[in-house]
């Protein structure tokens, strides 16, 4: 029984980390963001390269029969690789922005800390015995 005490408390211990809070976070936004990026590709972007593709149709419609019954769902094919490709160009400029965002945390440079009374004392010396010479 203690076994399973500790490993309920290992598993709680590794749901409180934030790192996993962040990934359940994205998790959720991804696939809200994947149906947006669906939507996209089938309403608006396959209806338009239907135009091009011939017969006013949706792209998605696009297959070809392949002997012995079956078809080539090519359409569908290039649905999924524009989604990919719209989602790939998303997170690019995500992880872009981010890597932005530390760049300037990295480059802003500190203040330098205010010297101690120590140093101001020594300081003041130090120029009070220039000026003597």
């Amino acid at each position: 029984m203690s076994k399973t005490k500790g490993f309920i408390a290992e598993f709680r211990q590794f749901i409180a980390r934030g790192n996993v809070l962040d990934l359940a976070v994205g998790v959720i936004i991804g696939g809200s963001f994947s149906a947006i990026t669906n939507s996209l590709v089938n309403d608006i972007i396959n209806p338009i390269l239907g135009i091009f593709a011939g017969g006013n149709s949706a792209l998605s419609n696009l297959s070809f029969s392949v002997p012995g019954g079956g078809e080539v769902m090519l359409g569908s094919f290039l649905n999924a690789v524009l989604n990919f490709l719209i989602m790939a160009f998303a997170v690019f400029c995500l992880v872009k922005a981010v890597n932005r965002l530390h760049r300037k945390k990295e480059e802003a440079p500190a203040a330098p800390p205010k010297p101690s009374q120590e140093e101001v004392l020594l300081t003041e010396i130090r120029d009070l015995l220039k000026e003597r010479t």
